[in-house]
């Protein structure tokens, strides 16, 4: 399928497309993931991943990706349309900050605002994936198997 955006919807009780991410889903709060919830799943769905990367942060890899991964989280059953914040459950991979699950938004102080984006993605296949794979191995092995995918951008900036 490629990268385009689907009919699959993706909402959060703690921020509006476009709206400020609160402080305790920050690096500089509690920094739990906010709760996600998806609709209008595609049929032939299998499992699910979901995804937070800044594109708006001032760094980009030798291999030419660029921005930041906040949240990489996979294995997640065709069943589930809702994640809890602070999930602990699925399978976590690996962030840019090194750890494995979520790291929340804590730009460069004096960067401005940044954009966060939040993705679920919709597979036709529920094979299980080891933990700890960072956002391209993740992706390198899921991509022919998206047959969904949508997202929900939050902002946040530092004082």
């Amino acid at each position: 399928m490629g990268f385009a955006l689907s009919d699959l919807t993706l909402t959060s009780g703690a921020f509006q497309e476009n709206g400020a991410i609160p402080t305790r889903h920050t690096g500089e709060g509690e920094d739990v993931s906010p709760a996600l919830a998806w609709s209008n799943v595609p049929d032939g769905t299998r499992a699910f991943a979901v995804i937070c990367h800044d594109p708006d942060a001032p760094l980009v890899s030798p291999n030419g990706t660029y921005g930041f991964v906040h949240w990489v989280l996979y294995n997640i059953p065709n069943d589930v349309v809702e994640l809890a914040e602070g999930t602990d459950q699925y399978t976590p991979g690996k962030n840019d900050f090194g750890n494995v699950g979520y790291g929340g938004p804590m730009p460069p102080e004096g960067h401005g605002l940044h954009r966060y984006y939040f993705w679920v993605l919709a597979l036709n296949d529920d094979e299980q994936l080891p933990s700890g794979l960072s956002l391209w191995q993740l992706l390198e092995r899921i991509e022919p198997k998206i047959i969904g995918m949508n997202r929900l951008v939050g902002t946040y900036q530092r004082d």
